[in-house]
């Protein structure tokens, strides 16, 4: 199926069907691994948390195939892909850039990058496309500031992302090709900010990670899963929740304008509610058994491949409130939506951020904002990990 268009209509993300919440069950991936699946809030929180379930075996030499295209998740040298004392050493090259602390510093000009792009967006002829107008550029805007690239070519950075994500949408050869391609640029970035360190996250990296010994293959995959993940789950995250909310989810339209309070309280049910991906297994929260463990009453062999299913456990009837999201209500159980544990997403708290401060100030600044799209016109952006809308005309 091609990444830009969908043979046939699909249901937005808020819509869509989930594997129904109960004991661990066996299933099987695309490429004819077996798995154990996982899909009740406190048995994903335990496989997630429980170092006899990790990422480094699931690539020994004896480890079954995951992917039938490989990417950038499948890299053994990446961050994802360790554990233990190796895991946190790689991991605290980047974790102190993002902590809460250190996220909320960057409040102000995240809000400036809002602010700039919708002063740009209501200057379009109505219909406008708020995915090419907003939801796709902001996310690469802030990253790319924070990484001081704002010099590079946006689509160039598109086209990286495609391909270091795919989940089907190209071949192993084009993502050869492209993650050949990405992994020089982020060589030479590297070698320049050696030699030229600015006030950036990439010279940050490379002081840490020159501190630590971190090898320099390493430090290249790290930078390439900074650019990467730091834009493209939020933009698919915010894409899918602005269908929802000029969808079914209008009546929360209001209450987003309110304040960022507000807004950071809606986008954490949003995040719980709307999945990004479909029911497939996501590589990156798949987990292998050192050991016998039991999980929900059932007892996972060791050397089993266990996958857990976030977005099921999100909706967990024994957790959350069943039904459509109240967007004015804090969340009943610690967020599930970044993972949990060692491997918990690094870039949660950013994610956070532009989500709040998206959400608040589109819905302030267009109080009237109406879909010029239905459930079953939107073109879908599909063949990657994720799954988002490719254009949504809306007028105000």
């Amino acid at each position: 199926m091609s990444a830009e268009s969908a043979s046939r209509p699909l249901r937005p993300m808020h819509r869509i069907s989930l594997p129904e919440s109960g004991p661990p069950r066996p299933t099987t991936l695309a490429t004819g691994t077996p798995v154990w699946l996982v899909t009740r809030y406190a048995e994903v929180r335990q496989v997630l948390r429980d170092p006899r379930f990790d990422r480094r075996s699931l690539h020994a030499e004896n480890a079954p195939p995951l992917l039938l295209v490989p990417n950038l998740l499948d890299d053994p040298n990446g961050l994802l892909n360790q554990d233990g004392p190796a895991h946190q050493r790689l991991r605290s090259t980047v974790q102190r850039a993002f902590t809460p602390r250190a996220v909320a510093r960057w409040r102000p000009w995240v809000a400036s990058v809002v602010t700039a792009l919708l002063d740009d967006f209501a200057a379009l002829p109505r219909p406008a496309d708020i995915v090419e107008g907003f939801t796709r550029p902001l996310p690469v805007s802030v990253i790319c500031r924070l990484m001081g690239l704002d010099h590079l070519d946006r689509d160039r950075i598109r086209h990286w992302a495609d391909h270091a994500l795919s989940g089907g949408a190209h071949t192993a050869e084009e993502v050869m090709a492209a993650m050949t391609e990405f992994g020089a640029f982020a060589a030479a970035l590297i070698a320049e900010r050696r030699k030229e360190p600015g006030d950036d996250l990439v010279s940050g990296l490379i002081a840490a990670g020159d501190e630590l010994g971190v090898e320099e293959r390493q430090l290249i995959t790290l930078t390439l899963g900074l650019v990467v993940a730091g834009h493209e789950t939020t933009m698919s995250a915010l894409g899918n929740a602005v269908v929802y909310l000029l969808t079914d989810g209008r009546d929360g339209w209001p209450l987003l304008a309110r304040d960022e309070e507000a807004a950071a309280t809606a986008a954490e049910q949003l995040l719980r509610t709307v999945p990004l991906s479909e029911g497939r297994v996501l590589p990156g929260l798949i987990r292998r058994a050192v050991a016998d463990v039991e999980v929900g009453g059932v007892l996972i062999p060791a050397g089993s491949v266990v996958a857990v299913q976030t977005n099921s456990a999100g909706r967990d009837p024994d957790v959350f409130p069943p039904g459509p999201p109240d967007l004015s209500a804090p969340l009943t159980a610690p967020s599930i939506a970044f993972g949990a544990g060692p491997h918990h997403c690094l870039g949660a708290w950013l994610a956070r951020l532009e989500l709040e401060l998206a959400l608040h100030h589109l819905a302030a600044r267009f109080p009237r904002l109406r879909a010029d799209f239905t459930p079953g016109t939107i073109e879908w952006r599909v063949g990657q990990m994720t799954r988002s809308p490719l254009r949504l005309p809306v007028s105000w």
